[in-house]
């Protein structure tokens, strides 16, 4: 099995920043891309950033100018660092990985269970 867990939520004031970690464990054999996906009440969940094994990274419009998404490998890690926060950040923000447990498997989607990121005005 393997687990993924966020970190680094929290509830901040406008303009500040916050860096959002996830750390992949369990049963690994290795990992392809990872990412972060937003969801806020009563909106869909919505993609944050993506980043492959390769440190090739995209991003949806919202995040291109103020988000960066970096991990770290060895780790099983990858993180969000968010600058210049604003109120419609506001949302639970999931962790998720493409995971190949054993060699001869194909990868398959995990997902955190979510971190709470309030921004308030």
């Amino acid at each position: 099995q393997v687990q993924l867990v966020e970190s680094g939520g929290g509830l901040v004031q406008a303009g500040v920043s916050l860096r959002l970690s996830c750390a992949a464990s369990g049963s690994i054999f290795s990992i392809k891309n990872m990412g972060w996906y937003r969801q806020a009440p009563g909106k869909q969940r919505e993609l944050v950033a993506r980043i492959t094994s390769g440190n090739s990274a995209n991003y949806a419009e919202s995040a291109k100018a103020r988000f960066s998404i970096f991990r770290d490998n060895g780790k099983n890690t990858v993180y969000l660092q968010m600058n210049s926060l604003k109120p419609e950040d506001t949302a639970i923000y999931y962790c998720n990985a493409d995971v190949k447990t054993r060699s001869w498997l194909d990868y398959d989607d995990y997902w955190g269970q979510g971190t709470q990121v309030t921004v308030s005005s």
